[in-house]
Formats: structure tokens, sequence, C-alpha cells
């Protein structure tokens, strides 16, 4: 397993951080750059040049978004399991009802 460590930026302050594995730098840069908005999105909204309080509250929204995505999973999830129970269900009725026919049929 590879470790390097890379340099990010979030919020003004660069932070040197170890990597594990083949993780992609643009991902890393990616979510560095996500956590970085939400930092001056709190900032501009609050008015506080506290980083740490910052910080706390960015990680408050990005869980809430997290929480509130894995709810809406759930959900849809849930409507998936209904949609193979009734084709499920149909699939029972159809081959039923295709016996039936050649059952009748082989009864003539």
């Amino acid at each position: 397993m590879i470790n390097k460590i890379i340099e990010i930026e979030i919020y003004g302050q660069k932070h040197r951080i170890r990597v594990k594995g083949e993780e992609d730098e643009k991902y890393i840069s990616r979510l560095t750059s996500f956590v970085d908005q939400k930092m001056q999105e709190i900032a501009t909204k609050s008015k506080s040049v506290d980083a740490s309080k910052i910080a706390i509250l960015a990680a408050l929204n990005i869980a809430d978004e997290y929480f509130l995505c894995q709810r809406r999973l759930d959900q849809l999830n849930e409507v998936i399991r209904h949609m193979e129970n009734e084709i499920e269900s149909l699939e029972v009725n159809l081959l039923r009802d295709d016996n039936t026919y050649k059952n009748i049929g082989e009864a003539k």
C-alpha cells in the first residue's frame, strides 16, 4: 500500500495529509474544494472570524447534507424493493395464467 503525503489548502490554511493507497489526487482536490467552499459560505453567513467555529459549523452542514442524502437513498431503496416485489408478483401471476391456458388447451 502506497502512503503519500500531499499538501492541501482549506480556508487559507495549508495542511499536509497522508493519503493511503492509490487515492486519486483529483478526488482529494475535489474534497478539499468542497470543504473550503462550505467554510467560505459559513464564514460569509455567520460573519465569524473564528476558524474553529467555522469548521465546526461547516462540518455540521456537511453532516446534515449527508444524512438527508442517506434518508433519500433509503426511501429510494424502499421504492425499488416495492417495485421488485410487484414485478415478482406479476411474474408469478403471468406464469400461473400461462400454465392455466396451457392446461385448457391440452384438455380440449
